[in-house]
């Protein structure tokens, strides 16, 4: 039989969809080798002029105006409309993939790109394909898009039993057709869990900060939308408890301004970098981070029992949103809405360390301890269903 193949659709819309692409991938490859193909597609920016605007658009507003994402969101909720049976945009490219490529399974990791896709990948391919989609999302609610329900869909995975009562009860998709996998993270993630000797060394060596004293780690998403010379001048005021770790994403100029804030405050320890790929090793170190509601991002710190400060300055957005409430709901993390709640934050869990190790306690007790590797075999062999001809069952497509 020849090999598998299997086309991954996602979108530069944050950092996350493009994470869990790739960490579908390299899974795929470590667990199979060549026997199985994976292609990824970012096709809302890659297919049409429109959606790489709407993914440019999104980015640009997740850094500058996180308010903006309400309307926005509601506007990208009509998409669930206009790609109801066919996809509106970026067909003609959509189309020649398939037809060159002819994937036995169509794996979507993004919201935008299940509606309309499935059928027009059911349509160029004769049914001889199967769909699946990931959802990322803590929680249901606002900010839960329709657009990751396409009703006829083979496999729909869920991160968490909210969410898929949320899926089932509120867009109507059967309960049948879901599982729930709580973490989707790179392989190298689980293999680079550090020693207590190996992250002192992290800590000294390669952060060039004291072991002794707390450190705050001040995240992005990958775009870069951050705080951080507020939170920075806020720690400062609290140099002899407290110490920061600085991710700046693709931001330059976030990079640039706490590169010189550094210079200007060298009486406060911090370390500063841009882009990285070591995000779960900056997590070991850290006492806790201060993030948005970024999923991926929050995954990790789950993974790494690193408790969480949501970042709300400027409002959270519609899909940070369900994070947010995910964890606020049992109040295993804190949410800061200005500078003013972050310094007494600092001070009060420097005074009663007691409520921080609470917080922690509750924080540790959500974490999942699936293994993504039953994920991927499960996806492969939903691709091998079709590769053999095995029948799909007749499915009832909701609202037609």
């Amino acid at each position: 039989m020849e090999g598998l193949r299997i086309l991954v659709l996602t979108s530069s819309t944050g950092g996350g969809h493009d994470a869990r692409a790739t960490a579908f991938r390299r899974w795929v490859r470590e667990i199979y080798g060549w026997e199985v193909d994976v292609r990824v597609e970012s096709m809302l920016e890659d297919s049409s002029k429109v959606g790489r605007f709407g993914v440019n658009f999104y980015n640009f507003i997740q850094r500058h105006a996180p308010w903006m994402h309400h309307p926005y969101y509601l506007l990208i909720e009509g998409l669930s409309f206009l790609n109801r049976n066919r996809v509106s945009l970026g067909r003609h490219y959509y189309d020649e993939v398939l037809k060159s490529y002819r994937p036995h399974l169509v794996f979507s990791v993004h919201d935008c790109l299940n509606r309309g896709y499935f059928q027009e990948a059911r349509k160029v391919l004769a049914g001889q394909v199967r769909c699946a989609t990931y959802c990322s999302e803590f929680s249901g609610g606002y900010g839960y898009s329709r657009n990751w329900v396409e009703p006829t869909v083979d496999l729909y995975i869920s991160r968490t039993e909210t969410a898929k009562d949320y899926a089932v009860k509120a867009l109507k998709l059967e309960a049948e057709k879901i599982v729930v996998r709580g973490q989707f993270l790179m392989p190298r993630i689980y293999r680079e869990a550090l020693s207590p000797l190996e992250r002192h060394r992290f800590i000294t060596d390669r952060l060039g900060l004291r072991a002794d004293r707390r450190i705050v780690f001040l995240t992005t998403g990958g775009a870069g939308a951050n705080n951080h010379i507020a939170m920075l001048d806020i720690l400062k005021r609290h140099a002899d408890q407290y110490q920061a770790v600085v991710v700046c994403g693709r931001n330059q100029k976030a990079f640039l301004d706490a590169t010189r804030w550094k210079e200007e405050n060298p009486d406060f320890s911090c370390n500063i970098t841009g882009y990285t790929n070591e995000i779960h090793l900056y997590m070991q170190a850290s006492d806790f981070v201060v993030t948005r509601g970024g999923t991926t991002t929050c995954a990790e710190a789950l993974h790494f029992e690193c408790p969480i400060v949501f970042n709300g300055f400027g409002g959270v957005m519609p899909q940070e949103k369900l994070t947010v409430k995910y964890f606020m709901q049992d109040n295993a993390a804190v949410k800061i809405s200005k500078p003013e709640d972050f310094e007494s934050l600092l001070a009060d869990w420097y005074r009663s360390p007691d409520k921080f190790a609470e917080v922690r306690r509750r924080f540790v007790k959500m974490r999942f301890n699936d293994d993504p590797r039953d994920t991927v075999r499960l996806l492969v062999e939903l691709a091998r269903d079709a590769a053999t001809g095995k029948d799909r069952p007749v499915l009832k497509v909701v609202g037609e």
